[in-house]
């Protein structure tokens, strides 16, 4: 019998995502972590109205995101390892900016749809994203701490997934902090490389990249992928950049790529790959509305298209590897 249960639960799934990033905005599962609390004294460490207070915590409990025992309050599991701020197993980072940036601008996907034009800062004529982001140091390292939650579990099996052993040196292109190239430096001793970005990015990459004990052979090589050409590697690697940027641009770093690359060398591209017949990755299709929120040309494409892009620049071969999640590899061979 046909019922509209899926339709009114989408529908209505900004509710229970806007509750759990608002526990994650006002450090909830951090708080937690510290040990369990009854409600009244939950409440009152972070700040929480009597009104809300309990609809708001046993809404957590109802959606499997806190535990409660005789009215006292727990992380379960889950929340425990992954939403406490002081693990490095966090991955609230890119919820965090998913609740400060993204969330008001999806609430104009309908005018982007119908324009096809950006619906954050630039609407109202101000600094498009990069620019915001790298302009307060605060928010980009939230940003690039939020790139490294999104992307850990599929940068460490780039790491043990591709055939490394062939090679020697590697550069990570818009390395951000470092995570990707820091897990391919620590699963495969034998190699060194470096993380490539705009010189703003450097502190907090030294910093990330000595805390994770890789940076005696993983150094920062400061630069503008637009303007300087890329480092040369056996390995060129390009982690969720592609998809901000429009064809032509797309198509000229690949070429950028090429270039910097021996015989031999590598280049892997990932992110959230759609599927070839563009119906089975829902989050890469819904990742290209990102971009089409956040920027001017930017849009995710299928692993066909990639390996086309490839093929087009001078790859020899070409394949496309799944990773972890709706995450995949593109990897095309010099």
């Amino acid at each position: 019998m046909l019922n509209p249960e899926k339709i009114l639960q989408t529908g209505f799934a900004f509710w229970p995502s806007k509750v759990m990033l608002s526990a994650i905005e006002i450090g909830l599962f951090t708080e937690l972590a510290r040990g369990p609390e009854p409600r009244d004294v939950l409440a009152g460490r972070l700040g929480l109205h009597p009104r809300s207070a309990a609809d708001f915590l046993d809404a957590l409990v109802a959606l499997g995101f806190l535990a409660r025992t005789d009215g006292v309050y727990a992380n379960t599991p889950e929340t425990d390892l992954f939403l406490d701020r002081k693990k490095p197993s966090y991955v609230g980072g890119i919820l965090e900016m998913a609740n400060h940036r993204l969330y008001p601008f999806w609430g104009h996907l309908t005018e982007g749809l119908r324009t096809g034009q950006p619906q954050n800062e630039v609407k109202h004529g101000g600094p498009g994203l990069f620019e915001t982001l790298y302009a307060d140091p605060a928010r980009l390292r939230e940003f690039l701490a939020a790139m490294s939650g999104i992307s850990h579990g599929a940068n460490m099996t780039i790491a043990h997934a591709f055939p490394w052993a062939g090679y020697k040196t590697f550069a990570d292109i818009g390395t951000a902090q470092g995570d990707l190239a820091s897990q391919v430096g620590l699963a495969n001793p034998h190699l060194t490389g470096v993380g490539f970005d705009l010189p703003e990015v450097a502190p907090i990459f030294e910093e990330y990249t000595a805390a994770v004990g890789v940076s005696d052979r993983v150094r920062f090589q400061s630069g503008d992928f637009f303007a300087d050409p890329l480092p040369s590697a056996d390995v060129i690697m390009m982690g969720h950049i592609l998809h901000d940027w429009d064809l032509p641009t797309k198509q000229m770093l690949i070429q950028k790529a090429y270039a910097a690359l021996p015989t031999g060398g590598a280049l892997i591209v990932y992110e959230s790959i759609i599927d070839n017949d563009r119906s089975q990755n829902a989050f890469g299709l819904m990742m290209s509305l990102n971009m089409l929120i956040e920027t001017p040309g930017g849009f995710d494409y299928t692993g066909a298209d990639c390996e086309g892009w490839m093929t087009a620049a001078g790859f020899s071969s070409t394949r496309v590897q799944p990773l972890v999640g709706p995450d995949s590899m593109v990897i095309g061979l010099k």
